[in-house]
């Protein structure tokens, strides 16, 4: 198996990070980079913390729960689908969840929360496209959405996230980046939105969800080379 070079891809994803962003005429220090490690090993995440990074997301729960021990100096944030009867196992363990995608979980979410007496921070997961197969609250429905989560009392809505269809063009992405960052900003005065994340690109589009706002992108491939995976998480 090939070795992959930690630190010289992240250095690579810096770069074309901050180019972007440059483009955008924004300050590259103003986008988080959250370092996808699912299927990824304890060793090869310790060489992305000796390279200076900070935050890690995970998108399957057992997986977030092994490493969580191993790794002490990690932040994690959940990226992927969220079962309601594994909620238990994020307490105490993730900064945020990026995933928010339905009301029953929003309830099971609350309901955690106010057991541990501190809320969970989220961001409500839009559903890219008009297929109400697809995850994620319709972009007509956020308002609302959004609105009453905030009404429980037990979360934090810091912002929105997407994950836009699949192409082989990054550019083909863009409608979407953008329809998204002008839903984000016309949230602004919807109680309980903070408005703090826009969650948005990855490995294949991340450059051009930075140039369309996003200030906190989801890259994994780019960072730890290809893994077994087969889903878009990073």
């Amino acid at each position: 198996m090939q070795t992959v070079d930690v630190a010289k891809n992240l250095e690579q994803v810096r770069r074309r990070l901050a180019a972007a962003a440059g483009r955008a005429g924004r300050d590259p220090e103003t986008v988080g980079l959250v370092a996808v490690s699912k299927d990824v090993g304890p060793e090869q995440v310790r060489k992305a913390l000796e390279a200076g990074v900070q935050v890690f997301g995970e998108s399957r729960v057992q997986e977030l729960a092994g490493k969580y021990p191993e790794l002490p100096g990690a932040r994690w944030h959940f990226i992927g689908h969220l079962q309601r009867n594994k909620v238990k196992y994020l307490v105490g363990r993730v900064e945020l969840i990026h995933s928010m995608d339905r009301w029953s979980l929003a309830e099971e979410l609350d309901r955690r929360a106010r057991d541990q007496g501190r809320p969970f921070r989220v961001l409500v997961q839009v559903r890219a496209g008009a297929d109400k197969g697809k995850l994620g609250v319709g972009a007509a429905e956020v308002g609302d959405f959004v609105s009453r989560v905030a009404g429980l009392g037990g979360l934090d809505v810091e912002g929105l996230m997407v994950m836009a269809p699949f192409v082989d063009d990054p550019e083909q992405a863009r409608p979407c980046f953008r329809a998204v960052k002008r839903l984000f900003d016309s949230l602004a005065g919807v109680p309980g939105f903070k408005g703090r994340y826009l969650s948005m690109g990855m490995s294949g589009d991340f450059e051009v969800a930075v140039e369309e706002g996003a200030n906190l992108v989801r890259v994994g491939t780019a960072v730890f080379g290809p893994r077994r995976c087969t889903l878009r998480e990073g």
